[in-house]
Formats: C-alpha cells, structure tokens, sequence
C-alpha cells in the first residue's frame, strides 16, 4: 500500500468485453490502480461477496488480471474466510475491488465476519477502496437496489464511510433516477451521488474530488434536496485513457 490518503473510486462499470476471455478490466480498474500510486506489480484484491463468491467468476478475473498485469487475490466468505487474518490480508494490498450483486446480501455477511470495521481502518491505512454497483453502494449510507425483488428498493445501512446516498445504473436502468429523487426529497436518503453506467467518482476522504468515465458521452449526478424537492445537478467526468 502506497497511497498516503483514504481514497474510494465508487463505479458502474470496470468491466468491458474480452478479445480472448469473458471479460478484461476497464479503464475504471486501471484508474483505481493509479490511484492507489503502487511501485512495481500492482496487488489487487477482489471480493465477490455480493454475487455469491462463485468460482466461475474468480477464475474470469483471473485472467482478466493476467492480462491487466495485476497481482490479483480474492477474498472469499463462502463457506468460510479463505484466510485467517481478514484485515492483514486486506492491508497487504493496493487496491480492494468490490463485484455487484446484492447489495443487501452483502453488508449482512461483512457484519457477521466484522468487515465493516475492517474497512474502516483499511481504508484508514490507504488501501484504495473501489467497485461496481453493489461494490459501490456499500461504501456510503445507502441507495437503491434490487436485492429484495425486482421492483427497485432502498437500502439504507450502507459502511457509511462516504456519508452520502449513492445511486448506480443511472442512465440504464428506467427506475433508478425517479426513486432516487423521491428518496432524496423525502429524507429517506441524503445527498446522493449517482453515476451513468461506466462511470466512477473519486473521494479523498470524504470529499468528492472529481468523476472519471470509461464511456464517452456519460455522466455523473448530485441529487439534493430544495424545500422539500430534489434537485439534480450534473457533474461532467474526465474521459479517462481506452474510453469507448
């Protein structure tokens, strides 16, 4: 670990289709190892809690890493931990990817193996904190998620290390950005950053510091709420290198 700051890159995206393999890492992974300012072969660990912990997914990212260059371990809860000491092995690395799935289903199995906590002081350390969908849901208060069923819900015991609401799937999925307005108009949710599929937000600390996008011609969202009525305003994102 390099980085001298707390730092979340928090994304709908990272993944982009593979030539040889089911899927390679995106310009949004290779940002979240820049900025974690590794020396030498960067060390990133993945964690597929939201989605299962399925083997078929790690060994995809296996070799999406192989061709990344990355030093890739997984962090697996399923059955057990596939490692005695959670946080040391956290430490040990540069960046910590988080995959989708249910949001829900995940902040439940981190509390039981203390992983909130954890995190915490991870992130504390410098370890970049970084994912995708439900991977970024985790890191604020709360936001939208399917995992209770089809029809979109809150989720509103997120880590809280970033103290905003976070809605993901922006522009591609019909029911995210009118729930997220009701929710920030109604209390239910902060101010809430959200992003456009292929898009990510940088913290330091907790201050948002800027959006990065591996997709031309997207964005990035704060939603807050005007006496009593959401307001949206959009945040214009850096194109990062490889962007299509």
């Amino acid at each position: 670990m390099t980085n001298p700051e707390p730092t979340i890159l928090a994304t709908s995206g990272g993944h982009v289709p593979g030539v040889r393999t089911a899927f390679e890492f995106g310009p949004l992974v290779h940002h979240a190892v820049d900025l974690a300012g590794s020396t030498g072969r960067p060390r990133v660990c993945h964690l597929g809690t939201a989605g299962g912990d399925q083997a078929a997914f790690r060994g995809e990212a296996s070799e999406a890493a192989r061709l990344a260059g990355f030093d890739l371990v997984h962090l697996r809860l399923f059955t057990m931990p596939n490692v005695e000491d959670i946080e040391g092995f956290l430490l040990a690395q540069d960046v910590v990817w988080v995959g989708g799935g249910s949001v829900a289903n995940l902040l439940a199995v981190w509390r039981v193996h203390g992983l909130d906590e954890i995190f915490r002081r991870v992130w504390a350390a410098g370890v970049v904190l970084a994912g995708v969908s439900a991977g970024s849901i985790c890191w604020y208060l709360g936001g939208t998620t399917d995992s209770f069923g089809p029809e979109l819900r809150p989720v509103t015991n997120g880590l809280g290390l970033l103290p905003f609401g976070n809605g993901v799937h922006y522009d591609s999925e019909g029911g995210r950005r009118p729930l997220i307005h009701r929710l920030v108009a109604d209390g239910s949710l902060p101010t809430t950053h959200c992003t456009d599929d292929g898009v990510g937000l940088v913290y330091r600390r907790t201050e948002l510091v800027g959006a990065v996008s591996e997709r031309t011609g997207k964005g990035a969202y704060v939603v807050l709420a005007v006496d009593g009525a959401a307001v949206e305003e959009r945040i214009e994102p850096v194109t990062l290198p490889g962007a299509r």
